[in-house]
């Protein structure tokens, strides 16, 4: 009998996770159970020897076929199992699961009622409070719908306009009342506050006024402000998905819906308030062996919510029926604090909505742009032997003069653009530039709690670097492809001549000196220059700092070679802040750690 064999014959039917793994202790899975020992059991047959119960999805019996161990964490419920579940998916990737990496929180437009002359604004962070009203939420568009209220009424204009008690610009050009000067009653604030919130409710009567007073701009030559308001119209329209559906009552849904190609998937999201719709997102997904379309239904659902109770509560409407229907409600109802609903509707109104969903999705697939980028990801897949393809991409390179001003960068490729709300940047201590990796690299791992593995880590670097990316990981439990480039080297020293760059692609068991004309390098390049040019930035911008610190120190006598030294053994200025004289008096004199600490003081 087989270690795997044996573990599976010995589960517990206790509630829990458990992890497939293959010949080369790669995570392939991540599953919870209710009961683990009759879930475990259900993907195998045991006889005549260990194998993939024949009545298994190809999807299901491949990943079995690949599995050679497995591990298992027992929990209290079949809740906690989720929710482990989920939190570990996130954190390692998995093979044949499906990550789902939008984690934003989406804004909503709030009004405080408890203050006496309120007034609209924007927050992602919800507060429990029975004056404060929400609308939303929008996925994209909420400055542009706030902006436009702001342009249409006159209401307080800024936070901190009440403040000052005295009239101001806005008033003078018939923006504001002028509550913080003026007795303006109750009633004749809350009629621009009324006016406000039949904009934020219904778009189209808000693109209507937006474009009559563009067109006034236009007519009093001031095209400036003109173009300005043709900008957020084109904005704000975008944010809606256009229904003739009507449903003559204020009802909510959340709508999702899920469809997909053989090659990539799209999951909608459409938010109807009031019996309009106001808002809309969706997501690709690239296709890979761990596709399943119930999953990636789920996985949207419990990411979306997440673990925060929503301002605005609605109905949830679904494309397909969930296998798991009980188990997410049950979750959802503990985060809204009430009985969540969520259906599959056959019928009637609600059906159209689904349908306006699926319709939507079909038709975000058809015009997906990105064909020739997935072109390129499939030869680099191809080229490199890589286990995913590399949807998303982070490549890191460091930088330093002489050993100061040590930085990393990270940044970021997805959707065939860079994504540079993601990139990172990383202050070291290392002085070499093996250890300078290591650093950066064990702080983008230690960050996998917060922000989830990509599909493939490009490093600037050669074979020695790919290897320690590789025992990281290794060391983490996490599996992502990586390659490596470099430059080819001529009499030990980096060929860098313009133009005739010879660069180095190293993979975990090849090497290719590709044709300078070749697109896959040029892909690859492309990536590590981005990655170089962030590196480079943020270390000009960290020496500038420096270079100011050090000209202060100078001032007080410790000259430049001092502070070099310092810096060297020590790693930044922020270290010595925080030094004892004892400890800087052993790289320089008792009297310059004394002046240096003087100098802190």
């Amino acid at each position: 009998m087989t270690i795997l064999e044996q573990t599976i014959k010995q589960l517990p039917s206790s509630p829990g996770i458990y992890q497939y793994f293959d010949k080369n202790s790669r995570l392939l899975y991540i599953g919870k159970a209710k009961n683990l020992s009759n879930r475990v059991k259900s993907y195998w047959q045991f006889t005549p020897t260990l194998c993939a119960n024949s009545n298994l999805s190809l999807r299901i019996k491949k990943m079995i076929e690949q599995t050679v161990s497995m591990n298992y964490i027992v929990v209290n419920s079949e809740h906690d199992a989720l929710i482990l579940e989920n939190s570990l998916i996130k954190q390692l990737n998995p093979k044949y699961n499906i990550l789902l990496r939008d984690d934003k929180t989406y804004p909503y437009i709030y009004l405080d009622k408890s203050q006496k002359y309120p007034r609209f604004d924007i927050t992602r962070k919800i507060i429990n409070s029975k004056d404060i009203l929400y609308y939303g939420p929008y996925s994209i568009g909420a400055r542009d719908i706030l902006d436009s209220v702001y342009e249409l009424t006159k209401l307080v204009q800024k936070k901190g306009c009440l403040k000052s008690k005295k009239l101001c610009l806005y008033h003078q050009i018939d923006k504001c009342l002028g509550p913080c000067e003026l007795p303006v009653t109750k009633e004749r604030y809350q009629e621009e506050i009324d006016k406000a919130t039949s904009y934020i409710k219904n778009k189209k009567t808000l693109i209507h006024k937006l474009q009559e007073k563009m067109e006034f701009y236009a007519d009093e030559m001031r095209f400036e402000e003109a173009a300005e308001l043709r900008d957020r119209v084109q904005k704000i329209s975008r944010s809606e998905i256009t229904s003739d559906i009507d449903f003559a009552t204020n009802e909510d849904y959340d709508i999702f819906a899920v469809r997909n190609t053989s090659s990539k998937a799209v999951v909608v999201r459409i938010f109807m308030r009031s019996g309009k719709i106001i808002s809309s997102s969706h997501d690709y997904i690239n296709i890979n062996e761990g596709f399943d379309e119930n999953e990636l239904l789920f996985r949207a659902l419990l990411d979306f919510y997440k673990d925060i109770k929503p301002p605005i509560i609605a109905p949830i409407l679904i494309s397909k029926d969930l296998e798991e229907l009980n188990l997410l409600q049950e979750h959802l109802s503990r985060i809204f604090e009430r009985k969540a609903s969520i259906s599959r509707p056959l019928r009637g109104k609600r059906k159209d909505l689904i349908e306006l969903a699926i319709l939507n999705a079909d038709e975000l697939l058809n015009r997906d742009k990105n064909v020739n980028n997935t072109k390129i990801l499939h030869e680099i897949q191809e080229l490199c032997s890589l286990e995913k393809l590399p949807s998303r991409v982070e490549v890191f390179d460091n930088s330093h003069m002489s050993g100061v001003a040590t930085v990393g960068a990270m940044i970021v490729y997805e959707n065939s653009k860079f994504d540079k709300k993601s990139y990172r940047t990383y202050h070291l201590e290392a002085k070499d530039e093996y250890a300078q990796m290591r650093e950066t690299l064990t702080k983008r791992v230690n960050s996998f709690t917060k922000s989830s593995p990509p599909d493939l880590w490009i490093l600037d670097g050669g074979a020695t670097l790919l290897k320690l990316a590789i025992e990281i990981l290794n060391s983490s439990s996490v599996f992502i492809d990586v390659i490596a480039i470099s430059k080819e080297k001529v009499d030990a020293k980096a060929h860098r001549a313009k133009g005739k760059a010879n660069d180095i692609i190293y993979t975990k068991d090849d090497l290719f000196r590709l044709k300078n004309s070749d697109k896959r390098l040029q892909w690859v390049q492309n990536l590590r220059d981005e990655a170089h040019r962030s590196a480079i930035t943020f270390h000009k911008k960290t020496k500038l700092k420096l270079d100011q610190e050090s000209k202060l120190l100078n001032m007080y006598g410790i000259s430049e070679a001092k502070v070099k030294k310092l810096l060297q053994h020590f790693g930044t200025f922020n270290e010595l802040k925080n030094l004892s004289i004892e400890e800087i008096s052993t790289v320089l004199n008792v009297k310059d750690a004394k002046t240096i600490k003087e100098y802190y003081k």
